[in-house]
């Protein structure tokens, strides 16, 4: 009915609705009106057409301008393709175009993460509430986090997966260096975003850094599990490798 009401450009009544979806004028009113309070539909009383009649005006139904994507697992395109635009906007002479996206990937994610400390207002995050705190921001943007132990969270999903496919070495730094800047938005401690790339999984995770700074490669790389090319995903320039 959604649909219907998308196509056909102008207000729709029940009984239309329910016409074209083949069910009574009555279940068809309790699903528009389940639309308009979802925000999807808003609705009137109008007579269609706008020809006058004898009696009471029948309730007509029409789009919002509500914009709507479903996918499970969660994808978003959009974050990658603001923190590009932002790149392009916003590049350095001599900085190039691989470095302005990882600086602005990780600038996005300390904004997401300033403003979520901002609202939780924390205090001081060791270890274990860096932890907590990063996770809640990753769950907003579809990373599915799941905390393994107190100090590790490895993140399920890639919400740029597809992306990722077409160009492994480019999409995992912009995901390793967004995730950092989550971190350094929360102002984190003792936890650091290390590349540990697991087939069908975010390239990423958050653990304690080990001892002596040094991260040993782990897995094939992101490229591999997309389409058998190794690559790697290196923090961007100038930044603090642990934390």
């Amino acid at each position: 009915m959604y649909g219907f009401a998308r196509r056909t450009r102008r207000p729709v009544t029940r009984e239309e609705a329910a016409a074209d979806a083949g069910i009574s004028p009555k279940l068809a009113a309790f699903h528009l009106d389940k639309l308009v309070a979802a925000g999807l539909l808003r609705a009137r009383y109008e007579t269609p057409g706008g020809i006058p009649k004898v009696g009471r005006k029948p309730k007509v139904y029409e789009p919002t301008d509500a914009d709507i994507r479903v996918s499970i697992p969660e994808r978003r395109p959009d974050v990658i393709a603001e923190i590009l635009i932002d790149a392009v906007l916003a590049e350095e002479p001599g900085e190039g175009a691989r470095a302005a996206a990882l600086r602005t990937a990780r600038r996005h994610g300390e904004e997401s993460g300033a403003a979520e400390r901002a609202r939780t207002r924390p205090g001081r995050l060791g270890p274990e509430r860096s932890v907590s705190a990063g996770q809640a921001v990753l769950e907003q943007y579809g990373f599915e986090p799941d905390r393994q132990a107190p100090t590790r969270l490895r993140l399920l999903n890639c919400p740029f997966h597809h992306l990722a496919a077409r160009s492994p070495e480019l999409v995992c730094g912009i995901n390793h260096a967004f995730v950092r800047g989550i971190l350094d938005g929360l102002q984190a401690t003792g936890v650091d975003a290390i590349l540990a790339p697991h087939p069908g999984q975010c390239c990423v995770e958050l653990r304690e850094p080990r001892t002596g700074g040094h991260e040993p490669p782990t897995g094939d790389g992101c490229a591999r599990d997309h389409d058998g090319a190794s690559a790697g995903a290196a923090p961007p320039p100038g930044s603090p490798h642990g934390r």
